[in-house]
């Protein structure tokens, strides 16, 4: 018996293969890191794994606010898609990967001062720094690799070729794995290894990538829109819808890298404990972002194309994704969490006491898996404004005061109520504006299925009244 969904929903199967698709490729990257942690973690001294964690606080502020390229990309591609436009589709392309590459320069060029500026921010001891710097050293070099990456995902993504996602995604992870073993287990190479690891990865995946791309972008349209690449009109475009996703990103990453800052401030101890929590997060959060991808280019598809009566259900079909995804990553560390952490460090002292912090992961997890979703509609809607209000009402309202008084008392607890008030906060605020979207939709919807069109009874008008007016005066 063939199951038939109705016609509201029957995007879901290619919806599930997509987000499929971006979970796999988000997950990758957390987990990297998880390896880089369990290789780190079993070395005798604790400081290598603390000092890359404190490392990875730059490196993730840094590519989450350039991690607009890959959202801004997938949406002007679903949308180029849904016009059956081959040309924009290919200048989308070049266009976001000429400022990734630009990026990726500067960042290159910046490297030295960028380093002092970070390390000298951050709090650590000696002996922690010393590692992190020398995992920033290595790992930089992937700059360009890694922003260009995010443009050939978010590319894929509005393509909805989640099989190149993956594959692209695959050769870049079992890259790190491999010269993760080599590099620091068996060359000693410590914390330098591990950023050399991760920095070499990104190029074969950047490899991987800009093969499939070749094969897939129609090399006829090279000389036709040559000149267009570099259109400044385009680029402003381009960096207007994007301001509100960077004010958003930076936010967010500015609340992550204060809770980790002011965990260090609290001890090694504290911040081992914490980065560990967070690497629970993190692989909860790529993954539902994942999900929040795919709800970008469904959602951008459906405002294309006009088929906005589908709105509603991808916002129910994507909520469900997310939290099913979410709530296992929650329950097991709560459940189990001397087994879970255990992977990742053998310190007795970090694990011993852990589940004391536990249980913040399910309000943590839950609400970041919904935010996210909603964030992701949103952006699909091209409402940048509704996601960088959200951030700064929950950074303004819910974690600064709240990390405020956890400095000051020197309270890990109220540390992570801080950071779970920031989920709780863009999840409340997000969902606030939700049933005016669709109802606007609605209306969108009525009026397009009107016999007569706007633009037609804006023609017709004129006509309609000089027919009238010489009646009227007799």
């Amino acid at each position: 018996m063939k199951l038939t969904l109705p016609s509201q929903y029957d995007f879901i199967p290619r919806f599930s293969r997509l987000a499929f698709a971006s979970i796999i490729s988000n997950i990758m990257v957390p987990i990297s890191g998880l390896v880089d942690s369990a290789f780190l973690g079993h070395l005798p001294d604790i400081s290598q794994l603390a000092g890359v964690i404190l490392a990875a606080i730059l490196f993730e502020y840094l590519y989450r606010v350039l991690n607009f390229l890959r959202s801004s990309t997938n949406g002007m591609t679903a949308i180029a898609v849904g016009k059956n436009n081959s040309k924009e589709i290919l200048l989308v392309f070049l266009r976001n990967a000429f400022i990734a590459l630009a990026l990726g320069a500067l960042i290159l060029m910046l490297q030295y001062p960028l380093q002092k500026l970070g390390f000298t921010l951050l709090s650590g001891t000696p002996d922690v720094k010393a590692a992190g710097i020398a995992y920033f050293n290595a790992r930089i070099w992937a700059a360009p690799a890694v922003l260009i990456n995010f443009v050939m995902i978010g590319w894929f993504l509005g393509k909805e070729m989640g099989s190149k996602i993956l594959l692209l995604s695959m050769a870049g992870y079992l890259t790190n794995m491999v010269l993760d073993y080599l590099m620091i287990v068996q060359w000693g190479w410590e914390s330098f290894g591990a950023g050399l690891a991760t920095a070499i990865s990104q190029y074969a995946a950047l490899l991987v990538g800009l093969i499939f791309v070749s094969l897939e972008i129609q090399w006829r349209d090279i000389p036709t829109v040559r000149r267009q690449v570099l259109s400044w009109q385009a680029f402003q475009a381009t960096f207007a819808f994007n301001g509100d996703i960077l004010i958003r990103t930076l936010v967010l990453v500015s609340a992550l890298s204060i809770f980790t800052n002011l965990s260090a401030a609290m001890g090694t101890k504290t911040l081992a404990q914490n980065g560990l929590l967070l690497q629970i997060l993190t692989l909860s959060h790529f993954g539902v972002q994942g999900i929040g991808f795919a709800t970008q280019s469904f959602t951008g598809q459906f405002k294309g194309k006009g088929e906005y009566n589908k709105l509603r259900s991808l916002v129910g079909v994507a909520a469900i994704s997310s939290l099913l995804f979410a709530l296992p990553f929650a329950l097991s560390a709560i459940l189990f969490p001397h087994t879970i952490f255990s992977i990742l460090t053998n310190h007795g002292e970090v694990i011993e006491d852990i589940n004391l912090y536990t249980n913040w992961l399910i309000p943590l997890l839950v609400f970041n898996a919904i935010g996210l979703m909603l964030e992701g509609y949103f952006i699909g809607l091209t409402e940048g404004y509704a996601i960088r209000n959200a951030a700064l009402i929950a950074m303004g309202v819910g974690f600064a005061p709240i990390a405020t008084v956890a400095w000051y008392f020197q309270s890990n607890h109220l540390l992570w109520l801080a950071i779970s008030l920031y989920m709780v906060m863009v999840a409340i605020v997000l969902g606030g504006l939700v049933p005016n979207t669709l109802r606007i939709s609605i209306d969108e919807d009525i009026i397009s299925s009107l016999p007569i069109k706007a633009e037609s009874l804006a023609i017709a008008l004129p006509t309609i009244t000089a027919t009238i007016e010489p009646t009227s005066t007799s």
